[in-house]
């Protein structure tokens, strides 16, 4: 699945959509640069499972927690410098919860995801035009191939 927004608003619907359709234990791995908008994209994430908290990127803290209809792990992996970091903070047991866990920076330390996940790249196209990428990556999530957000 293929977008084109062009605002932040139209970014986090965009994550609504997503976020809708998730269910226990999914996984998806968001990559792009500085600024392109994986955060905006969780906020819709969150949005659509009714968590009220304010979603900030965790960059200095590694992972935020939130409530809701499903519970939220929000990783971010950019100051992380290997997979120790990783084992240190026992991600292994987050990752395999029966909550959802959105990881920022998911590019910097691959071998970390699982065997499944859904995988979302943003890219600047210009100053407030995006272009998200939504695909799922092994067989839990073939049936993104037949969905439409």
């Amino acid at each position: 699945m293929n977008y084109i927004t062009k605002s932040a608003n139209e970014t986090i619907r965009i994550g609504v959509k997503l976020g809708s359709i998730l269910t226990n234990s999914d996984v998806i791995a968001l990559t792009g640069e500085l600024s392109a908008g994986k955060t905006h994209f969780i906020k819709g994430i969150a949005r659509a499972l009714n968590i009220k908290d304010e979603i900030t990127s965790p960059t200095f803290t590694i992972v935020n927690e939130y409530s809701g209809i499903i519970d939220l792990n929000h990783f971010d992996f950019y100051r992380l410098k290997n997979e120790d970091d990783l084992i240190n903070i026992g991600f292994d047991e987050y990752i395999f919860s029966d909550k959802i866990t959105v990881i920022e920076w998911a590019d910097l330390i691959p071998s970390c995801l699982p065997e499944s996940y859904i995988e979302v790249k943003i890219n600047i196209l210009s100053d407030g035009e995006r272009a998200i990428s939504i695909k799922g990556i092994g067989k839990k999530y073939e049936f993104l191939k037949r969905t439409k957000l």
